[in-house]
């Protein structure tokens, strides 16, 4: 077995299926439609057919494919199960995996989040002082013969130990004090056990160390790898760090014998690779975070200044959709996750070149902040609305059901009329406002039925996107998106949302939301333009917000969300860059927002994202109301003096959240937060849910809401 690595290689590849087989496979075993082994031989297929496809794209030397990348929900629940990091309570479920991710038998999932900067979702580990780990090798090890069955010498993927540690959360009952990073020298023992398991069936193992970008040097990093690299009985180590600049990190990582390192070339060409020189250094210069085509010229003088000797991807291709296959209306200069690998072939076949190093646009000058007139005189002017005390409202989408889902492909197909699916639509806003009204809600939505996607739908009615036929990228678990293509200047040719919300409004004497997604999140959801800052790119959709939120208010809509989940999504790993972006992220927001009357109430909410993070950017949006994902995850929100809705339904698992349970979380809410400035509302859209459990869901809030309200006149 050949110790030599390969001239080409990509660091992972999307996992859902060309066409979302996973999600479809996934989601009839969740409904109990198959078992089990269907869903297994579902999942193998797929990686057959990803290890055959990247073989023909000439991927062929070994190692050269990654293994253990697949996943049947989420590759950090992978590696919490493979050390073992399985919580007590969910050991006696009928599936441990899938009761931690979405709930099962009364118990709740564990925390959901955000993948550092992506809008990809992780779920949370659990580690305590008490937590028992133990080498569970079994999945790589299974995935590396399937392989190998197949004519394929692969290199198993691992999520490093200090990034597994670091996005940990201490388990319930943890002292005080404690952090999971000081189990450390545990988990270190337990990684040398899998690295002797696979050290016979493979060269080389990825261990996946992301939080280099954030860490830098740090101790942790650098005792970990002393310790690993150390070992006699193991594969040759190759530490991959992404999403950004790990030059602080080099010098940690080099003292350790480890025999290589793969960079993100896309962020900047790390200082300290000389450190390296004679091991292996894998150049990063495909991104696997947008769609744009690489210039060859320019990754080649990236690849000759980190002296690289491979060629890789700058993370995983998880981020991208397969192919522009079958996508015949996208702009050009496109490549998505098999036109990337094809770009890695050609460029190791090239080879590195001296040559000038790509430059990156920067705004320039500084941005000035719009502001409405005093939170005071909107809140005096807002009292007409006549809402009690812990309004009960939603995030805004409901239940998708197959029948929207078809109409909506029947009308893009030609099969359907315009009128009829509009009137279809018409029909199912009013099935909605009549389920809140029987439910007892307080402020309504219309349930976004024409709605594909938040981010989508808004960039079908905009100048300057594209939008795919196919081009899926996982989100969480079966969750999917398709991400828009931003490629020029963003205009508003006609009002998009007005008619909905109106014809809702005039369904009910009580208030409708207008419902609009924020010109940051449009931005982070979609694959952005790369020649204007994306300060730039995001100030003109805030624009097009803006005549949005004007033509709603003309038209009566007093209350109006714009919704900006990826808030903290976008913010840059490194700390040094995160008030310039927060700055003007927070421009973009108040430029949108400032064309509402005092009266109109403006509402935002943001979810499972670590809000707590950028607390003080989320009071600056100056929304009047602002909802957060809490349902998972505690937040407490002390002296923010405005509106504020910590989620109480975590809408991700079918678990009903029980009242008592809803009443604890609304009473806890209270310690800090006047009744007054108390929402209550679920953790994020319905959209993934179904009628039943919503039904049941809302019934318990409205219940727990008018109990706590009634113990606080």
């Amino acid at each position: 077995m050949t110790t030599d690595f390969p001239a080409a290689t990509v660091l992972g590849y999307p996992r859902i299926g060309p066409g979302r087989e996973l999600k479809h496979a996934l989601e009839s075993y969740w409904a109990g439609r198959t078992g089990r082994a269907a869903l297994e031989e579902t999942a193998r297929r797929l990686r057959a057919q990803t290890w055959a496809r990247l073989h023909e794209l000439g991927l062929r030397a070994p190692g050269a494919l990654p293994s253990n990348t697949f996943s049947q929900y989420d590759h950090v629940l992978d590696a919490a199960v493979a050390v073992g990091a399985v919580p007590q309570r969910y050991r006696g479920a009928a599936d441990p995996y899938f009761a931690m991710a979405r709930g099962a038998d009364g118990l709740p999932p564990l925390r959901m989040t955000k993948w550092f900067d992506t809008n990809y979702h992780y779920i949370v580990p659990e580690i305590g002082p008490r937590t028992a780990f133990a080498a569970a090798p079994g999945k790589p090890l299974a995935e590396l013969a399937e392989a190998r069955a197949l004519g394929h010498a692969t290199r198993p993927v691992l999520l490093g130990p200090v990034t597994l540690l670091r996005l940990a959360r201490a388990a319930p009952g943890a002292p005080g004090g404690f952090s999971p990073l000081d189990r450390l020298d545990d988990l270190l023992d337990v990684y040398g056990a899998l690295l002797s398991a696979l050290a016979p069936h493979a060269a080389w193992v990825q261990l996946d160390e992301p939080i280099a970008v954030v860490d830098g040097g740090s101790p942790a990093l650098r005792h970990a790898y002393r310790r690993l690299a150390a070992l006699t009985d193991r594969p040759r180590l190759l530490v991959a760090t992404y999403f950004g600049d790990a030059g602080d990190a080099l010098p940690a990582l080099a003292v350790a014998p480890v025999d290589g390192i793969a960079v993100d070339l896309t962020h900047a060409v790390p200082r300290n690779l000389r450190l390296f020189e004679g091991r292996t250094i894998v150049g990063g210069v495909v991104s696997g975070r947008d769609v744009w085509r690489t210039d060859p010229d320019a990754a080649r003088a990236l690849l000759a200044a980190a002296g690289a000797t491979a060629v890789g991807t700058s993370c995983s291709l998880l981020h991208v959709p397969y192919t522009l296959r079958g996508e015949p209306a996208l702009p050009e200069g496109l490549a998505f996750a098999e036109e990337k690998v094809a770009e890695v072939v050609s460029l190791a076949a090239l080879g590195p070149k001296e040559g000038p190093l790509p430059r990156r646009p920067r705004a320039a000058g500084t941005l000035g902040v719009e502001s409405r007139v005093p939170y005071a005189a909107r809140e005096q002017a807002q009292r007409d609305l006549g809402l009690p005390h812990l309004p009960v409202t939603t995030i805004g989408s409901f239940p998708q059901t197959g029948e929207l889902r078809a109409a909506r492909a029947a009308v893009a197909a030609g099969r359907l009329p315009l009128a009829e699916y509009e009137s279809r639509i018409e029909a199912e806003i009013a099935r909605v406002v009549a389920e809140q009204e029987a439910l007892g809600l307080d402020v309504l939505v219309h349930g976004e039925p024409e709605r594909n996607d938040m981010v989508q739908y808004f960039a079908e009615h905009l100048d300057g996107f594209a939008v795919t036929g196919n081009g899926w990228v996982q989100s969480y678990g079966s969750r999917c998106t398709r991400p828009p293509i931003l490629h020029g200047d963003v205009r508003r040719p006609a009002p998009i949302t007005v008619r909905w919300a109106t014809h809702a409004q005039s369904l009910t004497a009580r208030p409708v939301k207008g419902m609009l997604t924020g010109p940051v999140t449009i931005v982070a959801w979609s694959f952005v333009r790369p020649d204007l800052p994306l300060r730039d790119v995001t100030l003109q959709v805030a624009d097009a917000v803006r005549e949005e939120v004007r033509d709603l208010q003309a038209a009566g809509i007093r209350i109006i969300q714009v919704d900006e989940p990826a808030l903290r999504e976008l913010l840059p790993l490194r700390k040094e860059e995160q008030q310039e972006y927060l700055a003007w992220a927070v421009a973009a927001y108040r430029r949108a927002t400032a064309a509402a009357a005092p009266a109109t109430q403006i509402h935002t909410h943001l979810c499972y994202s670590d809000a707590a993070e950028v607390l003080s950017a989320i009071d600056a949006l100056d929304a009047d109301v602002t909802s957060i994902e809490a349902a998972r995850s505690a937040f407490a929100v002390p002296g923010f003096d405005r509106g504020i809705g910590p989620g109480v339904y975590d809408i991700h698992s079918p678990r009903i959240p029980q009242r008592d349970e809803i009443e604890s979380r609304l009473r806890a809410a209270l310690a800090t937060i006047h009744p007054s400035r108390l929402w209550v509302n679920p953790d994020c859209g319905l959209k993934t849910r179904t009628y039943d459990e919503v039904r049941a869901a809302l019934a318990n809030v409205v219940a727990a809401a008018g109990a706590v309200r009634e113990s606080v006149r």
